[in-house]
């Protein structure tokens, strides 16, 4: 009876687990923001190397938005908030924001 809990209550540990949603944490185009600046925040706040973030900034400057990352929901409000605060700090209207992987 007991080995039957455990392994019930691992069963549902290693579901919980294994589903962790995702989040798309996309950073939006505006008329102001430099995309230098965009670039910076690509590298600073999302990890990327220099030819990743200049790609990902032309995609935002071209299609009105890209993806800076996916990470789980906590991870996704930090790297928004990272970003909002960056861009207050530099008076630049950037903005990002998460959708469900």
């Amino acid at each position: 009876m007991k080995e039957d809990f455990e392994s019930e209550l691992s069963l549902k540990i290693e579901e919980s687990v294994t589903h962790l949603k995702r989040y798309k944490v996309l950073l939006l185009n505006d008329d102001y923001t430099s995309m230098d600046f965009v670039v910076d925040i690509l590298m600073d706040v999302f990890n990327h190397p220099l030819d990743s973030s200049i790609n990902i900034m032309l995609a935002i400057h071209k299609n009105g938005r890209a993806v800076g990352g996916v990470y789980t929901y906590e991870v996704a409000e930090t790297k928004i908030s990272q970003v909002a605060s960056k861009a207050k700090e530099s008076k630049y209207p950037l903005k990002a924001i998460m959708e469900e992987e």
